[in-house]
Formats: structure tokens, C-alpha cells, sequence
């Protein structure tokens, strides 16, 4: 049975030249369409009519976006490329185009590459494994490889030795629990113990740490990134450019300035955002939004920009998910439904609790007991981190425009914030050397 393919070829000679050969030989593709642009090719396939696509490097507007909705339509891509243009190559392979094949090549070897990637295709979507329990606008499939495999969690809690390039996310429900303070003091801890780290602000709804520390200039950041890596531009020389380097090993990718523009926040960038960043540094910490519906879509009669699909992307792509809660009542309420939340929509993460804000003033008694237990409770998850409210410390950096571990650095918030850095970091005598600590001052 031959393989019905469409094409979208800009050179006109060549397509005309693989379409007679394809009708002339027994070659196993036949072709049901000849595109003239990129919207034809994208309507085209979303008939079902092909399986695959044979297009040229300099389509117009071509973009992993595009590439992405060929995928979710079951359309293996194969790329054909001037001879000898090591630039087109790089870039549709950045991309995620795993077939690239330069024009002159003959029938039978295009054919062969067309049908080869719908096998690959055909066969990874059939994969228990292939389809993520929360699929998203811009889930990669076949034909685009990832550029790293995400890391495992060795131990429930430790990320393993540095350099792998880890990722970390940092979520927690509406109310802002404090999951940005947390995001930018454990990376500025990470980084204290000597091992390189990004910190990337991905909140699509109000990114704030720019601002925390001292950026107030419109940076180009996360989106520029985002942008670079639609297009199939980016890469670790080009990502280091856009982080601001804020010294001992610690980089900022500041995030959108204006909320309106989270469009620029499309899920398969930020995936390939990621993957460069694990290149990039050991650890990467990103700070994500609160919001985890995934039902955008539902509004359009076509595929649209999800604002949330960023950070379902991140959820996703994350070696460790902490999810942060606020010490009080209202924002314990809302962790427990937003925790439940978390596990039905990224089942495969593993969330690690870390309470932030822990004081006696409204829980009563001993609140880090009480507080635990409450969430032990109605969670089923014992809290890794109890973070106590050091507000004077806080308000201090804010202000300053600096990090908390500079501007207090005695800081209940920091202790607590650092114990957590080495835990994850995999230097557990931080932990013992911080509670042997408490143990003389409590005598």
C-alpha cells in the first residue's frame, strides 16, 4: 500500500521532478496533495488524508509551531535542503526535523526517508509511553527528537551529581503562596554551593523576579529565548546571552514584562528553552504560574495559544516539582485543592510539599507540627521544607533590589531555604550542620 504524502516544496523543478518519479516508480508514496504554502500544508493535513510531508527549509513561516501541529495531526516531516547549506540543516534539525535530505538526492532515497519517518511516527504514537496524561498544544512527537532526556529523581529527594543538568520546578496555588521568593532564594542557594544555576521566570500571569532583583529594565529574557527557539535559532551561546549573569555561578532569564504577552510563551519552545538550559547549567530553577487548566481550546473551533501551556511544559519536563504552600488557613485550603489538582493534571509528577510563611500567629501552638500534620493529613504527603516568615529579612532584599542570603543572611527563611538547597543539590551535611546548629542555640 503506497504512503500518501503532501509536499511543499518552494523549488518548483524539484517538487515537479520527485512528484513524476513518485508516479512513475513503485517507489511506496504517492502524493495526495502539492501545497503551494505553509497555511495550505497546515489545512491539509489536518484532513487526514496523508501521513506525511515532504517541505522545503526556507518554507515561509516555518517554525516549530508549525512543525508541532503537523506532528499532533500524525504527519511525519522530512526536510529537503540545498545542497551543501549547513545553515538549513542546523536549523531544521533545531527544529526537532529528524529527516533532512538535500534536494539533489535521488527518488528512491527521499521516498525511503519519507517512509522511514512515518514508521517512526506510527510507532511512537502507539507507544503506551508516547501520549503524556495531559497532552498539550505542542506535545513533540516523532519526527522531532529532544535535544536531552529529562533526569531521573534517584532518591525521592536528591537530584544526583551536578552537572546533568536538573530542572526544578517551582509551583503553588493561586494566592501567591510565596513560590517566586522560593524559586529565587533556592537558586541563589544552589548556587552558593558552588554549582552553576539558572533561574528562569516562567510565570505567564505576573513574572516579578527581574524586579526582585534589581533588573528594572525591560529585558529580553524567556521570550526572546522562546522566539529564538520557535524558529529554530537557539542555542546554549545564544540562550547565555539573554540570561543576566548575577555572579557565583547564578544566571537570570527574566520573564514577559507585560502579562498580555504571554502568546510569546508557547509550550514546545519552552520545552526546547529547557533543553538548552540543562546544557547551560547543573541546575535550573524555574518559577512557574499558579494556574494548571488546560481546557483553552475548548473556546476555538482550531488549534489556539494556551496561556497555561508554559507552564504544564515545565510541569512536564521537571526532575523535581516542589509545590509551595502558604502557612494559613485560606492558603492551606488552597494548596490541598490545588495539590489534587497538580497530581490529576501532570500525573507524572512526584511533588515535594515545601510551607512557606510558617508562623505561630495564625495556626497557634507549634505551627510546624500543626502545619504538618495538617497537610500530612489531607494530602498524603509529608512537607520537605517548613519556611518560617522572616518579613523584615524579605522586605530588606526586596528593597535593596538583593538576595536574601546577602541581606540577611542569619534569616530563618534563608537557613530553612538553604537546608533545602543542599538536600536537592545532594549535599545532605548542609542539613546536618544547620540542625546540629539549632540544637546549641535551643540549649
Amino acid at each position: 500500500m503506497s504512503l500518501p504524502i503532501l509536499t511543499a516544496v518552494t523549488d518548483s523543478e524539484v517538487e515537479a521532478g520527485l512528484v513524476s518519479a513518485f508516479d512513475r516508480r513503485d517507489l511506496g508514496v504517492t502524493v495526495v496533495r502539492r501545497c503551494v504554502d505553509l497555511p495550505d500544508l497546515l489545512a491539509a493535513a489536518t484532513t487526514g488524508a496523508a501521513r506525511a510531508a515532504l517541505l522545503s527549509a526556507d518554507l515561509r513561516r516555518l517554525d516549530r509551531d508549525a512543525l508541532t501541529r503537523l506532528a499532533m495531526a500524525g504527519i511525519a516531516v522530512v526536510g529537503l535542503i540545498a545542497p551543501g547549506d549547513e545553515d538549513a540543516d542546523r536549523r531544521l534539525r533545531q527544529l526537532g526535523v529528524a529527516a533532512v535530505i538535500p534536494a539533489d538526492a535521488t527518488a528512491e532515497v527521499v521516498a525511503g526517508a519519507v517512509v522511514e519517518a512515518s514508521r517512526a511516527l506510527a510507532s511512537h504514537a502507539a507507544a503506551p509511553s508516547a501520549w503524556p496524561a495531559a497532552s498539550s498544544y505542542s506535545e513533540p512527537l516523532l519526527g522531532f527528537g529532544q535535544l536531552a532526556p529529562a533526569g531521573t529523581n534517584t532518591d525521592g529527594l536528591a537530584l544526583g551529581e551536578p552537572g546533568g543538568g536538573r530542572v526544578i520546578a517551582v509551583w503553588g496555588p493561586a494566592g501567591a503562596p510565596g513560590r517566586t521568593t522560593i524559586a529565587l532564594c533556592l537558586a541563589a542557594e544552589i548556587a552558593a554551593l558552588g554549582t552553576s544555576t539558572l533561574l528562569v521566570d516562567a510565570d505567564s500571569y505576573g513574572g516579578a523576579i527581574g524586579q526582585l532583583v534589581g533588573l528594572l529594565e525591560e529585558a529580553p529574557g524567556l521570550a526572546a529565548a522562546a522566539r529564538s527557539a520557535n524558529q529554530g535559532l537557539l542555542d546554549v551561546p545564544r540562550l547565555a546571552m539573554l540570561c543576566r549573569d548575577l555572579g557565583e555561578g547564578l544566571r537570570v532569564l527574566p520573564g514577559i514584562s507585560r502579562p498580555s504577552r504571554w502568546p510569546e510563551l508557547r509550550p514546545a519552545s519552552i520545552e526546547t528553552v529547557l533543553s538548552m538550559a540543562r546544557r547551560l547549567a547543573s541546575y535550573v530553577v524555574v518559577d512557574c504560574g499558579f494556574c494548571l487548566e488546560a481546557d483553552e481550546e475548548l473556546s476555538f473551533d482550531t488549534a489556539a495559544p494556551r496561556r497555561n501551556g508554559a507552564t504544564l511544559a515545565v510541569l512536564e519536563a521537571a526532575d523535581v516539582v516542589l509545590a509551595v504552600a502558604s502557612a494559613e488557613p485560606v492558603g492551606l485550603v488552597r494548596f490541598v485543592r490545588g495539590l489534587a489538582d497538580l497530581r490529576e493534571t501532570v500525573p507524572g509528577a512526584d511533588p515535594l510539599v515545601v510551607v512557606n510563611r510558617l508562623r505561630a500567629s495564625v495556626v497557634g501552638g507549634d505551627p510546624s507540627r500543626e502545619v504538618s500534620r495538617a497537610i500530612l493529613r489531607h494530602t498524603g504527603t509529608e512537607p520537605v521544607a517548613l519556611v518560617p516568615y522572616d518579613l523584615a529579612g524579605l522586605d530588606a532584599a526586596q528593597v535593596a533590589g538583593q538576595l536574601l542570603r546577602d541581606i540577611a543572611p542569619t534569616s530563618p527563611a534563608r537557613l530553612a531555604i538553604r537546608d533545602l538547597a543542599g538536600r536537592l543539590a545532594g549535599r545532605p551535611e548542609i542539613s546536618r550542620r544547620r540542625r546540629g546548629g539549632f540544637r546549641r542555640q535551643s540549649r
